[in-house]
């Protein structure tokens, strides 16, 4: 496209699902190098982007808005008011290309067009509006090739499908602030996810860590998942007779992605955490729902482990993931068999190693 001097990209959702979409992000920015590109994003990415290289200028963080929105269920929806007086000056600043890169567009797609700009592109669901250039949005496409078909459409073509994410030394220097030096291999453990039902049991995860010969463990999680970790260390406690270390809502951002830049190996389920830990280079091991391994599993084995549960069903009550919310916020990765993960952590950490 030509004379592309303001470029704003949708995606105000998980860390996650950020990441996944780097590919796509650095192939625009190679083919639009002059242009200035706003992310419409979500808090925590302007937190994690801040001083950070990335394919990006500037953060305008989304409001929480009615179908569009990486906030907790107890913070409402803006009113149509409020809307409108973010919208005004993204309109009046003059975007030339708005790309809608967050989902089927029944929302996004409508949000983008009120930003005015002189070509809309994103994908788009059967029942959703259809922007200027448009990908069909199906369901179980990974979103990595799914963005990447869509910079495709508008003269970006990528080139991976590995994202990746640069460090820099405020991130190490944050993380042994936290975590000092040690002279062991580290393997980081974080146990929790956004989605309750993605966690597999943590008391097993303690079981695949204490299986890790000769490494150094930390168990990391947020403020609320002290209960979380605390199962984590439980299970390595059983196996090892030792207590791991613990990080429990001592690392900010940055220094969360300069710990798992100096991990060895992390070890967790399918979470933000994860997916930064992959694009900053470390080797993960990782249990997944059938739903998310569609979608958002790594693409490569060679450093990524991947286990699956293929019934993907709520603890107590068996309700599948993609069947709807029972509400128990239980693990739905319980039926894969602690064995299994540890065989798959033991045989990479063997490469590791190497």
């Amino acid at each position: 496209m030509p004379d592309v001097r303001r470029l704003a990209v949708l995606r105000a959702n998980g860390l996650g699902d950020l990441v996944v979409a780097e590919p796509a992000l650095s192939a625009v920015r190679a083919a639009y190098p002059d242009a200035e590109i706003t992310l419409l994003g979500a808090p925590h990415h302007e937190a994690l982007l801040a001083g950070r290289p990335f394919p990006v200028d500037r953060v305008v963080v989304v409001p929480p808005v009615h179908g569009v929105r990486a906030y907790p269920h107890s913070v409402p929806d803006v009113s149509e008011a409020e809307l409108e007086a973010w919208v005004a000056p993204l309109r009046e600043y003059g975007y030339d290309l708005a790309i809608q890169m967050h989902g089927g567009g029944g929302n996004s797609n409508r949000l983008i067009d009120r930003l005015g700009a002189r070509v809309t592109a994103g994908t788009a669901a059967p029942d959703a509006p259809r922007p200027d250039r448009w990908v069909p949005y199906t369901p179980y496409q990974h979103d990595t090739l799914r963005w990447n078909e869509l910079a495709a459409a508008v003269g970006a073509r990528a080139d991976r499908v590995e994202p990746r994410l640069a460090v820099t030394a405020d991130d190490l220097a944050a993380s042994l602030d936290v975590v000092p030096a040690a002279d062991e291999p580290l393997v980081v453990v974080h146990p929790g996810a956004t989605d309750a039902r993605r966690c597999y049991p943590e008391d097993r995860l303690g079981t695949v860590a204490a299986a890790l010969s000769g490494a150094r463990v930390v168990v990391v999680g947020g403020p609320d998942e002290a209960d979380r970790v605390g199962r984590v260390a439980e299970g390595y406690r059983a196996a090892t007779g030792r207590d791991p270390e613990t990080a429990v809502g001592t690392l900010s951002l940055p220094g969360l992605v300069g710990l798992l830049a100096r991990a060895d190996m992390v070890v967790g389920n399918d979470s933000g955490p994860r997916h930064l830990a992959g694009a900053v280079g470390t080797p993960t091991v990782a249990v997944f729902t059938y739903a998310n391994l569609a979608d958002v599993a790594p693409l490569t084995r060679v450093w990524h482990r991947v286990l699956v549960s293929w019934h993907g069903g709520c603890q107590v009550c068996g309700l599948r993931v993609l069947e709807g919310w029972c509400g128990h916020g239980a693990s739905a990765t319980h039926d894969v068999p602690v064995e299994d993960v540890v065989e798959a952590a033991t045989e990479l950490w063997a490469q590791v190693g190497v």
